[in-house]
């Protein structure tokens, strides 16, 4: 399987062991720990697997408690919350060794009409994802080539990301920036027409590059890191339906970082600019010296 997109569908695929119990793959990588995009999207589809195929989920509320361990199988245990008329509610434990990882808590709606709509439109104008470069482009460009490791890791993206505003690489282009970005994405592949997938697949995403707003006035975001650095905890709210396989725009900023933690809030918005999702993320920062 050679596709990125396919991988990352197989990845959500999780096989049921038992009532309420799956097991989800932790591909063997060169990283600490498993990345919290996987746990959140395939406990999202644990999640789901148990609940009224046509309700789509609204939100998630997750906490990181453990660094998985990449290569190791997660099990993911399901607590039946609440299944009512309107509203479902399951509890999802990640486990590995016999220890909690990660917990999710996800609620799901039964579509209905609303009786008014609004929203804010996006912050500011931005280009066509089309008009500009990709992360791996962009990084060519600035190294003059791109090392051995970077080029796997990109031909292993599931995800096209591209930058609105310019990377920033020296000590004074980062001094001067604002603790905001934004990106356009979309799944390097198709994700077929399962709505579940599509929305785990933006849950994997969403924790890609949120804290990036968090260390862009910092650090060059692709130059060495001086930050250990672990999501704490993460939470959605699903607007309306979507597909991750067409561009988005995942606009984020960081209203505060303070006590080794800092706080990033995104929009996901599609070409035409309605709000397809909220996001909030809280992260931990170490420096590397201490």
């Amino acid at each position: 399987m050679t596709n990125p997109a396919e991988r990352l569908v197989d990845l959500l695929d999780l096989e049921q062991i038992e009532v309420n119990i799956f097991r989800g793959r932790s591909p063997q990588e060169s990283l600490q720990r498993v990345f919290g995009g996987q746990v959140a999207g395939q406990a999202l589809v644990a999640a789901g697997r148990t609940t009224h195929g046509e309700w789509p989920v609204h939100s998630l509320h997750a906490y990181f408690l453990r660094p998985g361990i990449p290569g190791m199988p997660i099990v993911y245990q399901v607590e039946r919350i609440r299944d009512g008329r309107s509203f479902t509610t399951r509890r999802v434990t990640a486990v590995q060794r016999g220890r909690t990882i990660f917990n999710l808590t996800a609620s799901f709606h039964k579509p209905e009409e609303g009786s008014f709509e609004h929203q804010l439109p996006p912050a500011r104008e931005v280009p066509d994802p089309e008009s500009l470069p990709t992360v791996a482009e962009e990084l060519k460009e600035h190294l003059g080539g791109l090392p051995e490791t970077l080029e796997r890791m990109a031909r292993r993206q599931p995800f096209d990301i591209r930058y609105v505003d310019r990377l920033r690489w020296t000590p004074e282009e980062v001094k001067e920036a604002e603790p905001r970005s934004a990106v356009w994405m979309r799944a390097v592949g198709p994700l077929g027409d399962d709505p579940l997938v599509h929305t785990c697949a933006l849950t994997y995403a969403s924790d890609m590059t949120l804290l990036d707003a968090v260390r862009i006035p910092v650090e060059p975001l692709w130059g060495p890191r001086g930050f250990d650095m672990a999501s704490l905890d993460h939470a959605m709210w699903f607007h309306r339906p979507f597909r991750a396989d067409e561009w988005f725009l995942y606009d984020q900023e960081s209203p505060i970082a303070v006590g080794g933690r800092g706080l990033a809030r995104g929009r996901i918005y599609d070409r035409e600019g309605r709000l397809l999702v909220s996001v909030v993320q809280e992260g931990l920062f170490r420096s590397l010296e201490r």
